[in-house]
């Protein structure tokens, strides 16, 4: 699972995850958003919630991740992005995953003015919801051609709403999982590469203690 405040570059090491892995990549946050997009049920009563930068409730977010691991492609593991969120949420995971390898944890740490300023500058794609390169210098998605846009919620008034909702509620996941073995964390205010390279040496590391 990553773990770091909203921008810190979670869901785009993610993508390179999953492509280098071959397991899914759940992001509750994509989730979310595309069930908003697509006025669900479930869109209709995440939507105001979302525009806030608030966090939606435990019990409902559980059972949304619940279903997404019975799915066949999740057997061999898979790659959480956004789930746990708080610390009921890190309880009900682990009785979720009984019975499967340790849950690794990855701290994706990054500093709050860079987020706001990283956010503040960040474009996704309107179709398929990826985050472009930071040096974009066209108007669409390198993936699939759909249009860029800011997302709502990356305006810096809702982005310090957000970390204020981090700090409170997502935070105390640090010390709940750090004394854990499988836990390890990186600085996310570098470039990609650099990032993803910690995050290598560092998922080694924890290998070569299992």
């Amino acid at each position: 699972m990553l773990l770091g405040p909203p921008g810190a570059g979670k869901g785009t090491q993610a993508t390179h995850l999953q492509r280098q892995w071959g397991i899914p990549h759940i992001s509750t946050g994509a989730m979310l958003r595309d069930a908003v997009k697509r006025r669900t049920p479930l869109g209709l009563e995440v939507e105001a919630i979302l525009a806030s930068g608030g966090l939606v409730d435990d019990g409902l977010m559980t059972g949304i991740v619940r279903e997404r691991l019975q799915e066949t492609d999740c057997r061999n593991g898979f790659l959480l992005d956004g789930f746990p969120r708080t610390v009921p949420q890190a309880h009900a995971l682990d009785r979720l995953i009984v019975g499967r390898s340790p849950l690794v944890i990855l701290e994706v740490a990054c500093p709050d003015e860079d987020i706001v300023r990283r956010l503040a500058s960040r474009v996704v794609c309107s179709e398929c919801g990826r985050n472009a390169p930071e040096e974009v210098e066209h108007p669409t998605c390198h993936d699939c051609g759909g249009p860029l846009v800011q997302r709502q919620d990356d305006k810096a008034s809702v982005v310090r709403n957000r970390l204020q909702v981090y700090h409170e509620q997502t935070a105390p996941l640090i010390e709940y999982y750090e004394a854990r073995p499988t836990f390890c964390r990186v600085n996310g205010n570098q470039l990609f590469d650099a990032v993803a390279r910690d995050i290598t040496g560092a998922l080694a590391r924890i290998r070569r203690g299992w």
